[in-house]
Formats: C-alpha cells, sequence, structure tokens
C-alpha cells in the first residue's frame, strides 16, 4: 500500500473530473501484474505524466517517473516526489539516475520515461533516445508502448495552458510488451513504430480540426513538420547555450 501516493492520484482525479477531461484508455491490461517495466511515453504536453499512471493503476500498479532534478529541489514537489519514489534526473550526475532506474526495475517498479527527452512541437514522434532500451536490456525487464493524445490540448510548449473546464477528450493506448533484444538500437527502433502505431490508431478515432494549433500539419492542422519542429528546437537550443555561456563569463 502507498497512501501518499494513492492520495495524490485521487486529488489529480478530482481535479481531472472539474476540468470535464473525458478519457479513454485502451491495453491496460498489458501492464504485468508484478514485476519490473520501462513505460515509454510520447510527449505532447506538460501533463503527459500526470495522465501516464492512469492506465497502471487499473491494474492496481505505480509508475516511478524518471524527471528533472529542478522538481525534486524545489521545497514544495520535491518531497511528494520523493515520498512517491519517483527518479531524479540530474544531467550533471546522469549515469546515477541511470543507475537508480536500473535498480528500480530490477526491483520490480515500473519506471516511466520519455524516450524523445522532450515535448514534439509537432506533435509527431521525434527521434527517440536509447535510454529505454539500454535499461530494459541492463535489468532484464520489458518496454511497454503507451501513448497519450489530446494532451497537448491542455498545456503544450508555445500556447496558453487550458487548465479551466474544456471538456477535453484524451485517448490513452498501451501496447504489448516489448522482451529486450539486442541491439539497443534495434530494440529503440521497434520501440518507435510500436508506438508510431498506437499513436495512429488513437489518431484514427479522434476529432481533428482543420487549422488547429495543436493538430499535426500531416492531419490538416497548423502545428510545425517534424522537420521545421527540429529546426525550432535546435535553435532554441543554441540560444539557452549562448546564454549559459553569457552567464558564464559574466557576460563578456
Amino acid at each position: 500500500m502507498e497512501p501518499f501516493y494513492r492520495t495524490i492520484i485521487g486529488v489529480a482525479r478530482g481535479i481531472f473530473a472539474a476540468q470535464g477531461l473525458k478519457f479513454t484508455v485502451t491495453g491496460a491490461e498489458h501492464f504485468p501484474a508484478d514485476g519490473g517495466a520501462v513505460v515509454a511515453i510520447n510527449h505532447t504536453g506538460y501533463m503527459d505524466f500526470t495522465y501516464a499512471g492512469l492506465p497502471a493503476r487499473e491494474v492496481k500498479r505505480y509508475i516511478r517517473f524518471m524527471a528533472k532534478n529542478d522538481v525534486f529541489v524545489n521545497k514544495i514537489s520535491g518531497p511528494m516526489m520523493r515520498a512517491m519514489k519517483h527518479i531524479p534526473v540530474d544531467r550533471s550526475a546522469g549515469a546515477d539516475s541511470y543507475r537508480a532506474a536500473v535498480q528500480a526495475l530490477r526491483d520490480g517498479e515500473l519506471v516511466g520515461v520519455f524516450p524523445e527527452a522532450t515535448i514534439s512541437r509537432s506533435f509527431e514522434l521525434k527521434e527517440f533516445k536509447s535510454g529505454a532500451a539500454r535499461m530494459a536490456l541492463e535489468s532484464g525487464t520489458p518496454i511497454i508502448p503507451m501513448v497519450i493524445w489530446g494532451s497537448q490540448r491542455v498545456w503544450t510548449k508555445g500556447f496558453p495552458k487550458r487548465l479551466g473546464r474544456t471538456n477535453t477528450p484524451i485517448s490513452i493506448a498501451v501496447g504489448e510488451p516489448i522482451a529486450p533484444f539486442e541491439p539497443a538500437s534495434e530494440m529503440t527502433a521497434l520501440l518507435h513504430t510500436r508506438m508510431e502505431t498506437l499513436l495512429n490508431g488513437v489518431q484514427a478515432n479522434y476529432d481533428h480540426p482543420a487549422g488547429a494549433y495543436w493538430v499535426p500539419a500531416r492531419l490538416g492542422g497548423s502545428a510545425p513538420t517534424l522537420e521545421e519542429a527540429n529546426v525550432m528546437d535546435a535553435d532554441e537550443a543554441e540560444a539557452k547555450a549562448a546564454a549559459r555561456r553569457s552567464r558564464e563569463t559574466g557576460g563578456r
């Protein structure tokens, strides 16, 4: 029993109900009743991690998410994240985060990761990092693919948050576990293919108004293409790096 985590989920469900969010969940039975697994999730909005835990609760499991260290050093969110056994990711000590995740998997936990590493501005699947596959291989646990669709309408990068009562439909689909196999690059490629299939499936049953900012260009929306979004991400990363260099040199 985990009373604190369970309470937080209950509070979250109450907030979702107040917002009028309408969840459709399929494939929750693919979560194992026990034992470790990497849960790989696509990333289109800031609220993804709050929605991603819902399918696991249908089989009475909890997901330990890998999250930026900034959340853990906060005086309010930090104690809460640690109480729920989430895993801090410190970019200056990435190996420690990786080892902690592998140990959690070996201990029988579900570990949630976003293999795109950042929100996709195009709402298409970006290229995946290999960390999920490497963790699965080292721990001897499967990867469970999951996709969320509709969360970008609530709050995503570059657009105002919509946290009031919006009655937004959100679709979540969980796929069959992928047993670990070498090499990690091929396992990552298979994961990407499986998640793309899941994403296409939930999109096929979702209404996509023409020209909407949250709809991919492929489906008639005004979101940037994947290629355009990659350029935007690269420009943003360079701007952040330049600002960091300026701080380190005192603006010289």
